[in-house]
């Protein structure tokens, strides 16, 4: 009896030794699991903090409590605000109406030979601004041909591209794709049945299109204006090529000078100041922007491609001059830039004689530029890498865990694209003595990283949000720890959209100028700076032929992403 109740005893302690074994086992790898996400989470909050926070924090105290306001009210910054206010408004209202109806002409219409010039449209955006303010010098400055000739035909120039209305159409120039790519993503998401309602009910296909589908596309192009004239609210490339010579001041010029010239007492407290109410400004437009999507009705993908818009008689002549308007504003820079590039000196007529090398030569060879092109490929190298490995982590976690953190994670990751370079720049000039990267190159890495972070965010988040969970939750189910899951499946998964958002990046930080000039320090200008001190220094054809190599690179790179299959 003694030998039976030992072992129905054994059966009985067993499974509870081996639950409470199983039990404590099991603990270990859950805090192991949650330690090491959660490790994970604080070095992401960690890097966002330093490289978001901190900057931004500091301006805001040294504006605060420093004594650079007493300057706001100096004449000279109240024209630049109201000339950057000015061009920043009016270029965005003109980027959105001219995107807008190119959006519409491309992708309601039956206009002939959409896919090529969809693609050349687009063009502008790879070209940096400061290039294509030279780009259009060489067709429109003083003594550039077209106004030449027209001088000696009629007695002045056709149009002198200096001044504040040169400076509010190449904004426009180089920020209609903006709004063309928003609201095309929009017009795509108009259900095709409300324009077949209207046609049912009588409408004709162009009043359906105006009536019907247009007031749809209001909110992106409300959108496409916010963000357009926060952007070009502190360019600096344009206004300092185009503007300047006519004295045409803005706000990131102003601050430029303030920094060169020496000339205040306290440049950092003014300059922090200004880059103040450029930051109010800017976020005020993005806070209501984001009230105004509140509001939003969402509207469902449509099932079916829409009935293109049959332009009848007119379809050849509308195909037409759309073409030759893209033409003018995509090639017809590019050819008289190259053009530039081969004469000696500007004013030089073209021919056989006087077609020369030497230009490419110089700037080439010019004081700086190898350093320049250095620099400008291992900052944009080291930005890319280090943008894709953060953005990747945040994406990620953000996407793919709970956490009451992980909306302000995001918001904060994604700020500075609301925020103008102008201000990072500042930011990062106050808080530099005090990390010791005054003068060096790597307080311009740290700015790119600050400002373009957000592209490889958005670049993860998007097809992880579009992404459903079963393969995580198959791992999980499997004995995977929840942050081997997220390693091995979204991760994975993701680091296709992280590659090309920090190929992204490194394209734009190659030919970035607003923080590189801002930050600049000795020897470690970039690409971008080398330019625009040579266009400074009155060397015009040697500034055309390195706008020209980055210009046609700019062109490969659009021709090789086009090329790649999806």
């Amino acid at each position: 009896m003694a030998s039976s109740s030992n072992t129905l005893a054994r059966p009985l302690a067993g499974p509870t030794d081996s639950g409470r074994a199983r039990g404590a086992s099991a603990d270990s790898p859950t805090r192991a699991r949650y330690n090491g996400l959660g490790a994970v989470r604080v070095a992401m909050w960690s890097a966002v903090a330093a490289l978001i926070l901190v900057p931004i924090a500091s301006i805001l105290a040294l504006a605060v409590t420093g004594s650079g306001w007493s300057t706001l009210a100096d004449p000279d910054v109240l024209e630049a605000a109201g000339n950057s206010l000015v061009s920043a408004a009016v270029s965005g209202a003109l980027a959105v109406v001219v995107g807008s109806a190119l959006a519409l002409l491309l992708e309601r219409t039956d206009l002939p030979g959409r896919r090529a010039l969809r693609l050349l449209a687009l063009s502008p955006m790879l070209m940096p601004p400061f290039v294509g303010a030279i780009a259009w010098l060489s067709l429109l400055g003083p003594s550039a041909t077209v106004n030449t000739f027209w001088t000696q035909r009629f007695g002045a120039p056709l149009w002198n591209l200096y001044g504040g209305d040169g400076v509010i159409f190449l904004l426009t120039l180089h920020s209609y794709p903006i709004a063309m790519i928003i609201v095309t993503a929009a017009l795509r998401r108009v259900p095709a049945d409300l324009e077949q309602a209207a046609r049912i009910a009588g409408s004709s296909a162009p009043r359906a299109l105006w009536e019907v589908t247009t007031p749809l596309l209001r909110p992106a192009m409300l959108s496409s204006f916010t963000l357009i004239a926060v952007s070009n609210l502190a360019d600096f490339g344009i206004p300092s090529i185009i503007g300047l010579p006519q004295r045409y001041v803005t706000l990131s010029t102003l601050v430029y000078r303030t920094l060169q010239s020496g000339t205040a007492d306290d440049p950092l407290a003014v300059v922090s100041a200004i880059g103040f109410v450029l930051l109010v400004i800017a976020l005020l437009g993005v806070l209501v922007d984001l009230l105004r999507a509140r509001t939003r009705v969402e509207l469902d993908a449509q099932a079916g491609a829409p009935a293109l818009l049959p332009l009848g008689r007119a379809r050849v002549p509308v195909g037409v001059l759309t073409a030759v308007a893209v033409l003018a504003v995509t090639v017809l820079p590019l050819i008289t830039l190259a053009i530039q590039s081969l004469l000696p000196a500007p004013g030089v007529p073209l021919s056989a004689e006087t077609v020369t090398l030497a230009s490419f030569e110089r700037a080439l060879t010019a004081s700086g530029t190898l350093t320049g092109i250095g620099n400008s490929l291992m900052l944009a190298a080291l930005a890319g890498l280090i943008c894709g490995v953060l953005g990747l982590g945040i994406g990620t976690i953000v996407t793919r865990t709970r956490a009451r953190s992980n909306s302000a994670l995001l918001g904060l990751s994604l700020l500075p694209q609301a925020i103008p370079g102008l201000v990072i720049a500042v930011a990062w000039l106050v808080i530099a003595p005090r990390i010791g990267l005054y003068n060096t190159p790597w307080l311009i890495l740290c700015a790119y990283l600050t400002s373009f972070l957000a592209l490889v965010v958005q670049s993860v988040h998007a097809p992880l949000s579009a992404t459903p969970t079963t393969a995580e939750e198959a791992a999980r189910i499997s004995g995977a720890s929840r942050l081997r899951a997220l390693w091995d499946i979204s991760c994975r998964m993701a680091v296709p959209a992280a590659i090309s958002g920090a190929i992204l990046v490194a394209l734009t930080a190659v030919r970035e100028l607003t923080l590189s000039v801002l930050l600049l320090s000795p020897g470690s200008q970039t690409l971008g700076v080398v330019i625009f001190n040579l266009q400074q220094a009155g060397a015009y054809n040697a500034s055309s032929a390195l706008s020209l190599i980055v210009a046609l690179v700019g062109l490969a790179g659009l021709g090789l992403t086009a090329r790649t299959p999806r």
